[in-house]
């Protein structure tokens, strides 16, 4: 008996995640991007996590094991600075020599999808600076030495690698005759200060370099697409990025322009045939055939297969219909009975509200949509589309000496577009 035929629509989306790019400088403003992109990955279905896709420079190129340890990211930005009087020795203020302090809480922004406008938050903070000082011959500054390395100590009292408190040693640092690299971690908000020894008539930090850590929103409740946001730090005395008030930047001010790329995945699967459904009673027709029994009821479980790393609905079209449900008619005796249809999805994937879904029942109509959300990353997992003529349609269906072929369409829609 052919009770029912099952037409599935499949929509496969493949969300995307990023955060920004770089984009040319005004003469007092610098701009840099910073990116990250979320893609599923079946290998880590549990890491529901965005990547930093940001070309990293400074730090990190020189110790990438340290910032992939401590889940860091560096950059390095073109803001010079330079002193604008002589450093004098033995200076009473931290302020009149070289000190740093940098914006270490963490800073909130929001971006934007950008077609849907729709808000997430992303934190950052930094966590350490850096740059290369250049002054004149440090040997003549300080009336000669053994060698340089002694030198740059004895200019500023202790070496350039081995920060101040509260700064932290970062493993970096490297000299020349004129110049001193170097970078500290920077787990306070508290200046960093270097007092110097001797007189330096001018001084002159050739870059910006910093490293920061990231709080990206949980891709799994984002929509598919690009989010974009801005945070913008002032650079210069008393500013977020503070170098005392002798060191003059040449931008006021430091933008991070953010780019998250979300690809998401939806994708379900049916098995060869499965597209056909044929609803039978327990134990088969022999019941009916042989001694007229009426079956309790119709029914087949359809299984299919779903990968899912977002939100999406379940919709449902049937023809015929009857009583604002399926059904299944005889085209003879345009005699139909009323069919219900409902879903159980595997583990990972829940209702909005957090609950397991086990054989939900399904309405016809857009209005009747479904929505679902996952935990994490559902890979090719099985789930059940459930048919059943119910008890009450079998009287209807089932007539003693009389035959019958019913039939039915179903079609369901997965659909990420939210």
């Amino acid at each position: 008996m052919n009770v029912a035929r099952l037409t599935t629509l499949r929509r496969r989306w493949l969300p995307a995640l990023a955060l920004a790019a770089i984009t040319a400088s005004p003469s007092h403003a610098e701009q840099v991007s910073i990116t990250a992109e979320f893609r599923p990955d079946s290998s880590y279905p549990h890491r529901n996590k965005f990547v930093n896709t940001t070309p990293p420079s400074g730090y990190c190129t020189y110790d990438p094991a340290q910032c992939e340890q401590n889940e860091i990211f560096s950059l390095q930005v073109p803001i010079q600075f330079d002193s604008r009087v002589p450093i004098m020795a033995n200076h009473p203020s931290p302020r009149q020599g070289a000190t740093f302090q940098v914006p270490t809480q963490w800073r909130e922004l929001t971006v934007y999808h950008e077609s849907t406008r729709e808000p997430e938050t992303v934190r950052v903070r930094i966590v350490g600076i850096g740059s290369r000082y250049v002054t004149e011959d440090v040997m003549k500054l300080v009336g000669g030495a053994d060698d340089y390395r002694l030198a740059h100590n004895l200019l500023w009292g202790s070496s350039w690698v081995n920060a101040p408190a509260p700064c932290q040693y970062s493993g970096v640092g490297w000299y020349t005759a004129e110049s001193y690299a170097f970078f500290w971690k920077t787990p306070s908000a508290t200046a960093c200060t270097k007092q110097a020894k001797f007189d330096v008539p001018w001084l002159r930090l050739d870059f910006l370099d910093f490293a920061y850590e990231l709080e990206t929103p949980n891709p799994l409740g984002m929509s598919s697409g690009h989010y974009t946001g801005d945070l913008t730090y002032s650079v210069g005395p008393n500013s977020d990025f503070d170098f005392g008030d002798v060191m003059m930047p040449s931008s006021s001010s430091l933008t991070l322009n953010f780019n998250l790329d979300v690809r998401h995945t939806l994708k379900v699967d049916i098995p060869p045939g499965g597209e056909k459904v044929r609803m039978v009673p327990a134990g088969g027709w022999q019941g009916w055939l042989q001694a007229g029994r009426r079956p309790v009821s119709l029914f087949r479980d359809q299984t299919f297969t779903i990968s899912a790393s977002s939100r999406f609905k379940m919709q449902m079209m049937c023809g015929p219909g009857l009583n604002g449900e399926c059904a299944i008619e005889d085209a003879e005796t345009n005699r139909r009975a009323e069919m219900f249809v409902s879903v159980s999805l595997p583990n990972g994937l829940t209702d909005l509200s957090g609950q397991p879904v086990r054989r939900l029942r399904l309405k016809s109509g857009e209005d009747n949509a479904l929505y679902f959300k996952p935990g994490f990353y559902v890979d090719r997992a099985p789930g059940v589309l459930h048919f059943e003529v119910p008890p009450h349609s079998m009287a209807t269906m089932l007539r003693p000496g009389e035959s019958g072929s019913y039939r039915g369409t179903v079609i369901v829609i997965w659909d990420s577009d939210i």
